[in-house]
């Protein structure tokens, strides 16, 4: 695993990003060639690459297709799950490259479109190679590069949710041989089953070779085996705790392994001074521009919202900010002006017969959130952050959630980490798994972190198709 942006990126996906941005170049760089091999004999190649744009105008290409295939959730997973699938989206990708072409061409600016022969032949080398390097890679390039060989230290339930993980996503690049407890069982679990007792580790790892022992065990100070952990330790193994190891895996914090002693004393739970201040810093300035730049699109949604049903534009509401202190936070209206008179506070559900139609696409493309950017100007909210809840829930959620009350240290956002990486969910265990990626993002809050959840939520808006 890798942490880019803050965010754990498996070493395969990273692999595959860099060798499928170098293959799409080459093809294009064939294309390029053939052009001056059997279309224009004159070209000379070598010149228009380095003396004529040609380098640019490749690179530019290369950039709208790997754009694509990150919106068409090319890059969600390593593995391929159908080749026809996968060579149609590289139609459609390709598609959008040629259209940004013909703007180039339609504004007049020819120092930034490819070759028309260059970009035809780069195109049809790039559809033959993409999906079978794609397809070759999932199946013997992820073989070759080998996985990270983990053995669990207990049997605990965090230890059995990262290995059931890994088991089923194998992209992470990392591998389950077993574990070691004390528990008297043959019963197969996530991954493997138990290879010996905890007395037996040192035997166990010179047989399974681990690289990493992952330590999960509900009485660690009376069943830990120091002795034989260091005296491994000193062999070039390494042990890591199950919270870490989880974080890695699943991108949030899990609220199971966190102790106050642990809290207290760690070094990098909560947002430092230095982040906290940047984070205020860029924020109100890309607000104001994003307000500018949204402003047809706010006023075409405020005039279907008016003229569709009555009622105010924009609905305003009470929810909990930093430090808990509460603020009215706007929206443009979704629902019918009456939607809680018979309900009282709920929160909203797929499919709620309170939304209003032209609000079913308000919400689909998050459309309805603008008009926060106003409560960014007030410095109320942030662009990304947790999202802020009603009084009435966080009441609620403080009392059923440990730890809950501490998604406030930070301002809530427009968007967030949990939105990026969660479905909408409506209950107390939809609640606890948002606030584990809120603490993630907390813990891990940079401004590279901000700029990959708002590049994502560009895609979420656009392509998912759902509201949270």
């Amino acid at each position: 695993m890798r942490q880019l942006f803050r965010a754990y990126i498996p070493a395969s996906l990273v692999g595959l990003i860099l060798s499928e941005i170098l293959l799409i170049f080459l093809s294009y760089l064939a294309g390029l060639w053939m052009v001056g091999r059997f279309v224009n004999p004159e070209l000379d190649v070598t010149a228009f690459i380095l003396d004529e744009g040609g380098l640019r105008q490749i690179a530019i290409v290369v950039g709208c297709l790997v754009a694509g295939m990150y919106f068409q959730n090319l890059y969600t997973t390593v593995r391929v799950k159908s080749s026809v699938l996968v060579f149609q989206q590289m139609c459609l990708v390709i598609g959008l490259a040629f259209l940004v072409q013909a703007f180039f061409a339609y504004i007049r600016r020819p120092e930034w479109s490819l070759l028309r022969w260059a970009m035809i032949f780069g195109s049809v080398i790039t559809l033959v190679v993409a999906p079978s390097w794609r397809v070759f890679y999932g199946r013997v390039i992820l073989r070759v590069i080998g996985f990270q060989r983990l053995l669990f230290l207990g049997v605990a339930q965090v230890n059995q949710e990262i290995a059931a993980h890994l088991t089923a996503c194998p992209e992470i690049g990392m591998s389950v041989l077993g574990y070691i407890d004390d528990t008297e069982s043959d019963d197969e679990l996530p991954g493997g089953v138990i290879l010996g007792r905890v007395s037996d580790l040192t035997t166990v790892a010179r047989v399974v070779k681990p690289d990493l022992i992952v330590v999960g065990m509900a009485e660690r100070r009376s069943e830990l085996p120091l002795s034989e952990m260091l005296h491994l330790r000193f062999a070039g193994v390494r042990f890591e705790e199950a919270a870490v190891t989880f974080e890695a895996a699943f991108g949030r914090v899990s609220i199971t392994q966190m102790r106050p002693s642990r809290l207290i004393f760690s070094s990098d739970l909560g947002p430092s001074k230095g982040s906290v201040f940047w984070h205020s810093f860029y924020t109100i300035p890309i607000a104001a521009m994003l307000l500018i730049l949204f402003a047809p699109v706010m006023l075409v949604v405020a005039i279907a919202v008016k003229l569709t049903s009555p009622g105010p534009v924009l609905h305003r509401q009470v929810r909990v900010g930093l430090n808990g202190v509460p603020f009215t936070v706007l929206k443009f209206r979704s629902m019918y002006s009456d939607a809680e008179a018979r309900t009282g506070p709920v929160w909203a559900s797929k499919g709620d017969p309170r939304i209003t139609a032209p609000g079913k696409w308000i919400r689909r493309f998050r459309l309805d959130e603008l008009p926060q950017l106003l409560n960014v100007l007030r410095n109320e909210m942030a662009l990304v952050g947790p999202r802020p809840e009603r009084p009435g829930f966080v009441e609620a959620l403080i009392e059923k959630i440990p730890y809950y009350n501490y998604r406030h240290c930070v301002k809530p956002g427009i968007t967030g980490w949990a939105q990026i990486n969660y479905k909408y969910g409506d209950t107390t265990e939809d609640a606890i798994m948002k606030l584990e990626y809120d603490l993630y993002y907390i813990k891990n809050l940079a401004v590279s972190l901000d700029l990959y959840i708002i590049f994502h939520t560009m895609k979420v808006m656009f392509f998912s198709g759902t509201a949270q």
